[in-house]
């Protein structure tokens, strides 16, 4: 496993080259073309901007005045996420012509679609800063920023650790698919992105006299520190203080992603026959 992951330096021009198809195949035939990666991001704050300030004001107090730039700061980390971890399960059974290639390295593949969703995780960022900067007259610190791509270098190492597991078992068992699509919509309401992290802090003992239960399964949810990690450095005042769960979060990152990548490269010699 070891020398297969050193061989992946070797694969980055392969790396560079299949990225730059997926970009290009995602907007062939637009008119508009990448502008779409700007244009989206903006149409889709704008629409939340409406609809919690006019349709459904007031359901946060403290946060309702700016609502839409916190659900910006926690949903643009999750479409990266999500995307990723969608797109990077089908990788291997929509390239099937690649992987029957002998000397193909198929982990490109999960890792291509991991970073071409970064790609547009940061093209979409632009938007966001200045709506802090229109909006909420805010801008992150010198120190907040420095933070910044710790948190996005985390992200990444977990978003290729379960896209390597998802790719190599969706191979074998493609109701991974529709599995992975309903988890995903649990996951996205158990992580801090709709609400404020603190709801979930300050909330009493639900079913038991323990810490409360939803600070139990938000402490649990490695996306949550993420999450909150965004939201702190971009949206919220003050210092960033979440960087012991963020660090905890990066531990099991790594553990995650070398567990992916064993159980992919454990399967890979099955690849070709089953796509």
């Amino acid at each position: 496993m070891l020398s297969n992951l050193q061989r992946l330096l070797r694969y980055r021009s392969l790396i560079h080259a299949l990225v730059m198809r997926d970009l290009k195949a995602r907007y062939r035939g637009s008119v508009l073309g990448v502008f779409w990666s700007f244009a989206n991001p903006l149409l889709l704050l704008m629409v939340y901007t409406f609809v919690f300030s006019v349709v459904l004001p007031g359901r946060f107090p403290g946060i309702d005045e700016n609502y839409a730039l916190f659900l910006f700061c926690g949903l643009l980390p999750w479409t990266w996420f999500s995307s990723s971890l969608t797109e990077a399960s089908n990788s291997l059974l929509a390239n099937g012509n690649l992987i029957k290639k002998v000397l193909f390295p198929a982990e490109v593949l999960p890792i291509v679609a991991v970073i071409a969703n970064m790609v547009h995780f940061f093209l979409a960022l632009p938007i966001l800063f200045l709506a802090l900067v229109f909006f909420a007259s805010r801008l992150p610190t010198v120190g907040e920023l420095l933070w910044f791509p710790v948190v996005v270098a985390v992200q990444f190492l977990m978003s290729l650790g379960f896209g390597l597991g998802l790719a190599a078992l969706t191979v074998h068992f493609r109701d991974i698919k529709d599995l992975l699509s309903n988890g995903l919509t649990l996951w996205f309401f158990a992580t801090p992105i709709l609400y404020p992290w603190t709801m979930m802090a300050e909330r009493g003992p639900i079913f038991f006299e323990l810490p409360p239960l939803g600070k139990l399964l938000m402490d649990a949810n490695p996306a949550s520190h993420l999450v909150i990690s965004y939201q702190e450095i971009l949206f919220w005042d003050g210092p960033y203080g979440h960087w012991k769960w963020l660090l905890f979060t990066a531990i099991l990152s790594v553990g995650m992603f070398f567990i992916g990548y064993a159980l992919f490269d454990r399967l890979r010699d099955s690849f070709a026959e089953e796509v």
